[in-house]
């Protein structure tokens, strides 16, 4: 079985050194919190994770789910493995205390996250859509809505799905056909078939909230016709105890790949009952709510099981010997050499564990932008956060899940012919996160919606502001010889995406499919610009500490080292990419179709 050690000490770095997240004790929640209350919490789910979910995640993967007299049964431990999870209260950390959570940021969550993911990402999607459910119901549901499902979302004694894709649709919900007929006492009835439902039917609680996307009788075409609702598995009866079934049902569950303890189901609601969530035609609002929070954390997804695959390789790669180093015997005493000593294993290793803890600091950046943007009073400040983590989407998405699965095949090379065998865990790692690359919009929809929203859209504003906060970095540390080679490539990565902007804007009116053909590259480019950024600022944190002194000296300095082999191997790709925009955009878009 696969081995996991939780990245307890560099939690600990990004939340209270690197980010600092006990300055902002204007922030609500923010000033409940302090380093030993989350330093107890992330031991705790580190502790569940590793010694519930980690041997259960090849339990699932063997076993699978089943469809039984249509219902789905989860695999063997689940169900108690669940039923722990919701009593040791892991369900609540981030949720609102009027409903029973515990009000903890997200930047806190984010961390809990990532342990779940690695150890068991198909038993973590269960709740991670839940918490999804949870956040559209809270922030755009009725008060009677929030009274009747929230605290049991809360607490995970229910969970919740969304269902947005339909087979002959795709990413394109303006092809809709799931219909909503008023029934006249505020409910309505949901018709239509939906596909691809993570957890759209389980054995692990009492009641499934499904969030349905479905068109009103007098809905507009498009997608300002999409209407959201709350469609229970089980009717809630007024007290709020659980009445009849509803007339919805999982019709098959989808073969897949990877992730094969979670049911992923094809859903048939045939007149079931259901309540609106938000405004009548505002359903993609109220949608991407829960969207965005899945869109973290799938990105998440893409660090956690990468990070697993890393320790995995990293143990295998000090354990195996095979051959000699070039450079001589290493180890006298032993037939061979461990095969760590190869180069190409080295460069492996390093580039997953350089993108690993760059990873980890920007999902921690992302988690307190969405915190401030939340919690924040001051809105100016509220709207600038909010504007900064939507710009970021795309990447802690996109981006990360890209290289994350990269991360994982190279895990899985490390082994050699043993990462193709199942007993190891490696191929499992390798085909449950590449799910992560399609869902939740794929990552070719992602980069388009980096440049033509998000940069495009404002005319680069907010990429403006974050540029200026590198730039306003760059200043305050370029006299600091040890800061040198973080400096350095900092500003060789922003000035290539400067370059790759400029390109993208000055030709975007007058050749519109360029947008597309160069989203791809600038994604990867500015993806490996935010990691430069946020190795800078680990690489000015890590000397401010060493400079103060400290009996964990060799932490810091490896973070230097990993950092600088970041600024040398990472960085050195943005001029590549972005030569790439320039020299093969328009190319792609000149192609003739007959020409394929």
């Amino acid at each position: 079985m696969p081995i996991y050690q939780a990245p307890i000490r560099d939690y600990q770095f990004i939340l209270s050194e690197l980010l600092n997240i006990y300055q902002y004790q204007e922030l609500a929640g923010f000033d409940e919190v302090d380093p030993e209350l989350v330093d107890a919490i992330l031991q705790g789910v580190a502790d569940f994770t590793t010694d519930i979910m980690l041997p259960l995640n090849s339990v699932g993967d063997h076993q699978g789910c089943q469809l039984v007299d249509g219902k789905v049964i989860t695999p063997d431990g689940f169900k108690d493995a669940y039923k722990q999870y919701v009593e040791n209260g892991w369900a609540t950390l981030t949720c609102d205390p009027k409903y029973g959570g515990q009000g903890l940021p997200e930047v806190v969550g984010t961390f809990a996250t990532e342990m779940k993911t690695a150890t068991n990402m198909a038993f973590a999607m269960y709740p991670g859509l839940t918490h999804g459910a949870y956040s559209a119901i809270h922030e755009h549901g009725s008060d009677e809505l929030k009274q009747k499902y929230l605290a049991k979302l809360v607490s995970g004694e229910w969970t919740g799905t969304m269902n947005l894709t339909e087979s002959h649709a795709g990413t394109d919900l303006a092809l809709l056909r799931t219909k909503a007929k008023p029934l006249g006492d505020d409910t309505f009835a949901i018709s239509g078939e939906k596909i691809f439902i993570s957890s759209g039917d389980h054995d692990l609680a009492d009641n499934i909230i499904h969030l349905v996307l479905a068109r009103l009788p007098d809905a507009p075409e498009g997608v300002k016709g999409i209407s959201l609702f709350a469609v229970p598995k089980f009717l809630v009866n007024a007290d709020g105890s659980l009445g009849a079934a509803n007339t919805l049902a999982a019709t098959g569950l989808e073969h897949k790949m990877g992730i094969h303890g979670n049911s992923t189901c094809v859903m048939l609601f045939d007149n079931a009952v259901g309540e609106l969530v938000g405004a009548p035609h505002q359903g993609l609002r109220a949608m991407f709510t829960m969207m965005n929070q899945a869109r973290l954390g799938v990105g998440i997804q893409g660090l956690g099981v990468s990070d697993i695959a890393y320790q995995n390789a990293l143990a295998y790669a000090k354990d195996r010997i095979q051959g000699r180093a070039l450079s001589g015997v290493k180890e006298a005493d032993k037939a061979a050499d461990s095969i760590l000593v190869h180069g190409d294993v080295r460069r492996m290793l390093l580039s997953q564990k350089s993108f690993n803890e760059g990873t980890r600091a920007l999902m921690g950046q992302q988690a307190l932008w969405l915190d401030q943007a939340e919690r924040e009073a001051d809105p100016v400040k509220a709207k600038q956060a909010s504007a900064l983590a939507a710009l970021f989407t795309p990447i802690v998405k996109g981006f990360v899940t890209d290289q994350g699965f990269k991360a994982c095949v190279d895990a899985q090379q490390v082994y050699g012919g043993h990462g193709y065998i199942n007993e190891w865990g490696m191929e499992q790692f390798v085909r449950d996160i590449r799910i992560a690359m399609i869902y939740e919009g794929t990552n070719g929809v992602q980069a388009l919606d980096l440049v033509g929203r998000k940069l495009l859209a404002d005319k680069g504003a907010t990429l403006q502001v974050w540029s200026e906060m590198v730039k306003q970095f760059i200043g305050q540390h370029s006299a600091n010889e040890h800061m040198k080679p973080f400096i350095a490539g900092l500003m060789d990565a922003a000035g290539d995406l400067e370059r790759a902007t400029g390109y993208i804007a000055k030709h975007a009116a007058s050749n519109p499919d360029l947008v597309g053909a160069a989203s791809m590259a600038y994604m990867q480019l500015f993806g490996i610009s935010a990691l430069a950024w946020m190795w800078a600022r680990i690489a000015a944190t890590a000397l401010a500490a060493l400079d103060k002194g400290t009996d964990e000296a060799s932490f810091y300095q490896a973070k230097l080292k990993t950092g600088t082999f970041y600024m040398s191997y990472w960085v050195s790709q943005t001029r590549s990419l972005r030569k790439q925009i320039e020299t093969s955009s328009e190319h792609i878009v000149a192609f003739e179709d007959a020409d394929f």
